[in-house]
């Protein structure tokens, strides 16, 4: 029989684990295009609803607030039954609440499908989380999350270069009711095509690839309790502060670097519009590379957690150190470059984060601990919004850059210094 070391990767297993990152980079696009479609149709929206600014914001955030708040229980009901179903729920869930919103006529009915479209894409990101953690072994986690995590950049990209077509051609409600039925043909395939690795089913050699570095005994069931433990931990406190930093300063970028450029930068519609898509797609490569990275990091590391952890403490800080220039500089070729290279960090820090929680949480509670950190970086999300447009309302952009920079350096700071040691299985 022939030995595969831990470097090896089986073939089956190697099969298994191609078709789940395609799997998961297909929904994590649509995930991301359903979320962006309200931002793109903005305009269309306000005019055909007779909706004001502040209204607006209301709905742009509407979605935030669900999905942070239904980060909590899903990743215990991930790691309880299963990434298959959860995230197969939640891709019809989601698709069928996207394209409610193109049949939405009131601003109210507008906002409780954009809340139902948060509480169905909660299930995505756990689901990953936990798919990685049963298909990858331990320090090779790095790079598949990246691959996922680079769906969100992606996603966020490829809305304004794809929807604005079908707008065009159609009205803003086609391009609710394409999205919604893209994800529930994505609901289908998933739930058709994915399964979960089935220990009676695995040869010796394919146990000890996914075993290697973690004990070769089945991983206990979670429980509410289980749950409720892991915040007794300053781990956990760590992730969900320090997430909330990260996320907080990426979903100022995210949601207004349009008006920013066009606002405080004086950019004229086209080139405010080419200009915005330039920094999601470094962000698309900071996914992937800092996967990649933070895989080679770790097997330098005095531990799998201090590796992971310091790559996300450098790729928030760096978050910060080009937002400042971002802010004050007169120049807009060398303001959007900042923000490249700042949005390409912030894809590299959630990735980073994301594979922290494989090897900061015990192996019964992966989903649940990524799905807490998720939360809170979703409450900075949330925030984001609001406060970046009061404080440019009544001030300026350049104050509302700088705290976005303030809030991350402190996230920066609770992972560095709460998130020292993995939180262990025996509770």
């Amino acid at each position: 029989m022939t030995n595969i070391t831990a470097n090896q990767v089986p073939p089956r297993i190697l099969r298994r684990q191609s078709l789940a990152l395609v799997l998961l980079v297909a929904s994590g696009v649509i995930n991301y295009l359903d979320r962006a479609t309200l931002a793109v149709a903005n305009e269309y929206i306000r005019a055909d609803l007779g909706l004001s600014l502040g209204e607006m914001g209301v709905l742009l955030s509407a979605f935030s607030w669900s999905y942070a708040l239904c980060q909590l229980p899903v990743g215990a009901l991930v790691d309880k039954i299963g990434p298959r179903w959860l995230l197969g729920i939640g891709l019809v869930v989601w698709s069928v609440a996207q394209a409610a919103g193109g049949l939405a006529s009131t601003f109210g009915f507008f906002v409780l499908a954009r809340i139902a479209l948060g509480i169905g894409e909660a299930p995505q990101f756990p689901s990953a989380a936990r798919v990685v953690s049963n298909w990858f072994p331990l320090r090779s986690r790095g790079t598949p999350t990246g691959i996922y995590n680079s769906a969100s950049p992606l996603g966020v990209a490829l809305a304004p270069l794809l929807l604005p077509p079908l707008i065009a051609a159609t009205s803003w409600h086609w391009a609710f009711f394409v999205t919604g039925g893209l994800g529930l043909l994505a609901a289908i395939v998933w739930v058709s095509v994915y399964r979960d690795p089935v220990r009676e089913e695995l040869s010796a050699e394919e146990r000890a690839y996914l075993e290697a570095g973690e004990s070769s005994e089945a991983a206990p069931k979670t429980s509410f309790a289980a749950w409720r433990a892991l915040f007794r931990h300053r781990v956990t406190w760590g992730m969900m502060f320090g997430f909330f930093g990260s996320v907080y300063l990426n979903w100022v970028y995210l949601t207004w670097l349009p008006g920013y450029l066009r606002t405080e930068r004086h950019m004229d519609l086209t080139n405010a519009g080419f200009a915005s898509a330039i920094p999601f797609l470094c962000g698309f490569a900071g996914a992937l590379i800092a996967g990649w990275a933070s895989d080679r990091i770790v097997r330098f590391a005095r531990t799998p957690i201090s590796g992971r952890r310091n790559a996300v403490v450098v790729a928030t800080l760096g978050m910060v150190a080009f937002t400042i220039p971002a802010a004050l500089v007169e120049s807009n070729v060398v303001a959007v470059a900042c923000i490249s290279i700042v949005i390409f960090l912030a894809n590299a820090s959630s990735a980073c984060a994301w594979s922290l929680a494989t090897v900061a949480a015990p192996r019964s509670r992966i989903a649940s601990l990524g799905a807490i950190q998720n939360f809170g970086g979703f409450l900075g999300g949330a925030l984001a919004p609001v406060l970046t447009g009061y404080i440019a309302q009544n001030w300026s952009f350049v104050p509302a850059l700088l705290t976005g920079a303030g809030i991350a350096f402190l996230g920066a700071m609770s992972y560095l210094f709460l998130v020292a040691q993995p939180i262990p299985e025996e509770e």
